[in-house]
């Protein structure tokens, strides 16, 4: 179905007061810009973190130009950012992250060296890694709210502790340097659904 058409309908379920507001997820610069035409997006949801930074390229860059939000998914990279993943981890039959190849055990090991990035920089910031990676992306825009999932009280604690880190200009400008050394291997999802997704 054309987006525009999907646009439309959500325009009008807008205008019945049925809906507040419109957002797509995974969607790319063509498809936000045909719908925005139609009715204004409210937000888009991806993927982006220090794991993956494709959102940088195209995404960011429209999104700031027609001031629609940012709520990105995996903003811990599917849990490695937090340190502890590494590649003797065994995760349960029925994780998802069994079938990802940037969560081979090869993978995990050769990308060990962010989760060693983010460790040093807690250090000096009397943080953990995963509060790290959730500060740095929301430095990067003032209108990226990460979306980091967690079951548990003390997670969600930690991630809010995220808030009260901060980097100036300079820090950010180093992590920035350090991080581009790292070349994340594995895709972050199987084949199959990469043509899903479309990236």
């Amino acid at each position: 179905m054309p987006i525009e058409d999907v646009a439309g309908a959500v325009k009008d379920l807008i205008k019945e007061g049925k809906v507040k507001h419109f957002g797509l997820s995974e969607a790319g610069v063509s498809t936000i810009r045909k719908a925005h035409a139609v009715q204004p997006v409210a937000a888009i949801q991806s993927e982006y973190s220090l794991c993956w930074r494709q959102p940088e390229i195209e995404l960011l860059p429209t999104l700031e130009e027609l001031g629609i939000g940012f709520v990105p998914f995996s903003p811990l990279g599917k849990g490695f950012l937090t340190g502890k993943i590494d590649e003797n981890t065994k995760f349960d039959s029925s994780d998802f992250r069994n079938i990802v190849p940037r969560f081979s055990t090869a993978a995990r090991k050769a990308n060990h060296s962010m989760v060693d990035l983010l460790t040093k920089i807690g250090k000096q910031k009397n943080a953990t890694p995963a509060q790290v990676a959730l500060s740095w992306l929301l430095a990067q825009k003032p209108w990226i709210v990460p979306i980091p999932g967690t079951t548990k009280l003390n997670r969600l604690e930690e991630n809010i502790g995220s808030l009260d880190i901060g980097f100036t200009t300079d820090e950010l400008r180093e992590i920035d340097n350090a991080s581009s050394e790292i070349k994340v291997e594995g895709e972050r999802y199987p084949e199959h659904l990469q043509k899903l997704v479309g990236r």
